[in-house]
């Protein structure tokens, strides 16, 4: 469904992504993972349109995109949530998850009914109409998945939707990332830094390093490569990882 060829990025003297090349298939959860300033999300944002990559191509279910605008992409089925989530303030939740549904329709009407059921997918059902700027981490988190699901995506790019929430909140929130894999048919390419996530979650890890790819693999295959361990993991979290997967 993706295809990512030699994707280089330079700002002045810095090269922020080093001919990364990676591919997701149709219906996987795919995982981007490294230390922080590695060019995850410099890497989204190329294959998302919001950057222009310096050298390489995106190509999306066979189409290359790697010149098309962000809203281009998105009527095409390819969406992202953000890092910083910072909902419209001045808008209801409601509202919120509306622009998403905007792309495809210029009804009012049409758009806050496709926002409502998105919003019971994503347990917001109840806030729809709190101001968004009221909610806490985990509802924004929440809000930002919402609007990107009301654009009718059939790849998501998840950039750290875990990212501020605590132990319990993280467990409510995997079981709908699968959900939406499994039942809506959406292909998944996520940036996450909690492990277990990536272990429970991804079939296949992409571990990139200062701007390059430095391996890829299964999760169990990644927890278990020495230059992932000595560049990211470290050996402790290695070990439970590792001991995890043999009990899973």
């Amino acid at each position: 469904m993706l295809v990512v060829d030699g994707l280089t990025k330079r700002f002045a003297g810095l090269v922020a992504v080093d001919d990364v090349s990676l591919r997701v298939p149709q219906g996987a959860i795919a995982g981007l993972i490294g230390p922080n300033g590695a060019g995850k999300t410099t890497l989204f944002a190329m294959i998302a349109g919001f950057l222009p990559p310096t050298e390489g191509r995106v190509a999306y279910e066979g189409a290359d995109i790697t010149a098309e605008k962000p809203h281009v992409r998105a009527r095409r089925g390819l969406a992202r949530t953000f890092q910083i989530v910072k909902p419209f303030a001045g808008l209801s939740v409601h509202e919120n998850i509306a622009v998403g549904a905007y792309l495809h329709t210029p009804h009012r009407r049409e758009a806050m009914a496709k926002a409502a059921a998105v919003a019971e997918r994503v347990g917001l059902a109840r806030d729809l109409d709190r101001a968004a700027s009221g909610l806490t981490v985990a509802g924004r988190k929440r809000l930002e998945l919402a609007r990107a699901l009301a654009t009718a995506p059939r790849l998501l790019l998840l950039d750290e939707v875990l990212a501020g929430l605590n132990p319990s909140e993280i467990r409510d929130i995997l079981p709908l990332v699968r959900t939406i894999r499994d039942e809506d048919g959406v292909t998944i390419l996520m940036i996450e830094h909690i492990m277990q996530a990536v272990m429970d979650l991804c079939e296949h890890v992409t571990v990139i390093n200062q701007g390059a790819v430095i391996a890829a693999g299964t999760p169990r295959e990644i927890s278990a490569d020495p230059v992932v361990v000595e560049a990211y993991l470290g050996h402790g979290a290695a070990e439970r990882l590792r001991g995890e997967a043999g009990h899973a």
